[in-house]
Formats: C-alpha cells, structure tokens, sequence
C-alpha cells in the first residue's frame, strides 16, 4: 500500500451516456499512454460478448490499455468483491508506473464497493439459522452444499467439505441477501485502499438519453448483434450461465421448458425488448449514481463532447498527483 493516497478519476453515467467518447477525447490522442482505464462494467469482464456490452473499440484499447475486459469466461461468476479486488491491483499497477488510474463504467455497485468498501456482512438472522440448521440435519450437508455451489461457487470451492458452520453462514447470508458471500467484506476488513477520487458523472436529460438508448441499440443490430448472440447459442451458452443473464443478450433466448433454449427469429421485437430493458436499466442506475457524494456532474444536453472533454480536463488539470491528458 503506497503511504500518499493514489489518484484515481471515475467517470461514471447511465448506458449510453458517452462514456468512451468522453475517454477517447481525453486520452486516447497521445502518442504515449498517460492514464489506463480499468471497467466497471459487470459484463464486459465475459470474452465473445463485445456487441452488446458495447466493448471500446479495439483501436482505443489499443491506444490506451484497459482492464477487467475479456477476462472470464460467459460461465463464471462475477461479483463486486472480485471487481474491488481486481480493480484496487490495477489501480495500485498504474499509479506505480506513473499512469493515471481511469476507473468507467455504469455499475453503480462495483463503483460505490469500490470507493466507500464493501459493505460489512449482515448479522446472524436466528430463525434462519435454525431452518438450516434443520435441514442440515434432516437432509444432510449434500444438498446444501449443491444450493451453495450454484449460488456462490468460489466460496463453495473454499469451504472444506467437514466446515459446517462456515457452508450454513454463507448459505444464510445469500437466502437473506440474495448475494454472495464474496461481495461483503470480511468482519474487521479494510476492504478499499486509500485512494484520493475525482468522481465525474455524466447527466442527460431523460428524453435525449432514452432516444441514445434507442439509437445505440439500433446501432448494435447493425453491427451483428444477433450473429454475435448465435456464435455463443452455438457454443452452448444459455440463460442459465451469468454472462447470457446480461441486457443485450437474454432477450434473444425462448425457454422450451424442457431445460433448454432457442433463440427468437422475431428480431425487431427482440431489438424493441433490449431497447425498452437498457432504459429501465438507465433509470436505475440515474437513482443509484444521485446517492453517491462528492461527484461533479457534467450536464451533456447543449454540449458537444469536445466541450464536455475540455470541462473535465480542467477537472484533470488540477487534480493533485496525476499525470496530464492532454
């Protein structure tokens, strides 16, 4: 752990809301990197998925490296502990080469997990405990094991088979949360490094970012959405595996209810489903990024995102510790 905090610029807003524009305007027109971008975006962490998360272009990526993309496979888990984790290595990576750490994306948790910690993990609820307790002893540890290991399979994997206190704790913590035991910090755990923020957000009125949504996801079916979705059909991923339960992807998929799936052929009203799920996805993210504090937020309606990149770079320009952009 550096003894100075290390700097870190968050630039954060709803899908749609011009985040990589914004980062390609601001850093990528150097001849040498001077910031890295790690992603806090839930599902760009998953290879074959680059339509429908709306990767950056592999020309800026390129450019300007990032990180937390194309790093899991659609089958494995991902949550916010792994990400506070994962992030707070790239982040200290960065700062130590002289770089500037760029944390962007739209997952309001991942970000606030990261900037304010993991939240502690929920006391013991009794009369759970005793449902578990009942069933452990009626049904044996076999089934809970089997619930565990589809709910939370890394701490199923870290919890000796004889551990029966510790498989019933993260057991009760997910009926109770319906999250993993990995997203909550440790009891007496400083989960988040110091780290010094500058946190922007990025505003749109309602109207205009919903007519971006719609467009965006016009734009993705242009570009091969739907082929995109039948290469990963075709390797036999399904709804049931984490990455396919992402926006942009689950719509295509028709449950025969026999345990497995086809994919629509009714493309416009799949396009018409992505679209109307990516707003109500904005609308909850705009609820959760107004409760985080200490943020700017640059208003985008009137504004071109040269004039949005210039305000941000006078942010930059004083924000102590960091190399400059442009």
């Amino acid at each position: 752990m550096p003894e100075i905090p290390v700097p870190v610029f968050v630039l954060f807003g709803p899908t749609a809301s011009g985040k990589t524009a914004l980062l390609e305007r601001l850093f990528g027109g150097g001849k040498k990197p001077v910031a890295e971008v790690v992603s806090a975006d839930s599902m760009q962490v998953y290879r074959g998925m680059d339509i429908g998360t709306a990767k950056p272009p592999h020309e800026f990526r390129a450019a300007v490296p990032h990180h937390l993309i194309d790093i899991l496979d659609p089958r494995e888990q991902f949550n916010a502990g792994e990400f506070t984790r994962l992030a707070a290595e790239a982040c200290d990576s960065i700062h130590e080469r002289s770089l500037l750490p760029v944390i962007s994306g739209g997952s309001g948790f991942y970000l606030k997990s990261f900037i304010q910690g993991l939240p502690a993990a929920p006391p013991s609820n009794a009369a759970m405990r005793e449902t578990l307790v009942t069933e452990l002893k009626t049904g044996g540890s076999a089934p809970l094991r089997a619930e565990l290991y589809a709910a939370d399979p890394e701490s199923a994997a870290r919890i000796h088979p004889n551990d029966d206190y510790r498989l019933l704790r993260a057991l009760e913590i997910i009926r109770l949360t319906g999250s993993p035991l990995s997203s909550f910090a440790a009891r007496g755990e400083n989960s988040t490094p110091k780290y010094r923020f500058l946190l922007i957000g990025l505003e749109w009125e309602r109207e205009t970012l919903y007519r971006r949504i719609n467009e965006r996801c016009e734009l993705m079916f242009k570009a091969g959405l739907a082929g995109e979705v039948r290469d990963l059909f075709n390797k036999r991923y399904t709804p049931r595996d984490p990455g396919m339960k992402a926006i942009g992807y689950k719509e295509f998929f028709i449950d025969n209810y026999d345990g497995t799936y086809r994919l629509s052929g009714d493309l416009s009203g799949v396009e018409a489903l992505i679209a109307q799920h990516s707003r109500q996805y904005a609308k909850r993210q705009i609820t959760w990024f107004k409760n985080m504090p200490g943020v700017t937020w640059i208003k985008l309606d009137g504004r071109s995102m040269d004039e949005a990149a210039g305000i941000i770079q006078k942010k930059l320009d004083t924000f102590p510790g960091k190399s400059s952009g442009r």
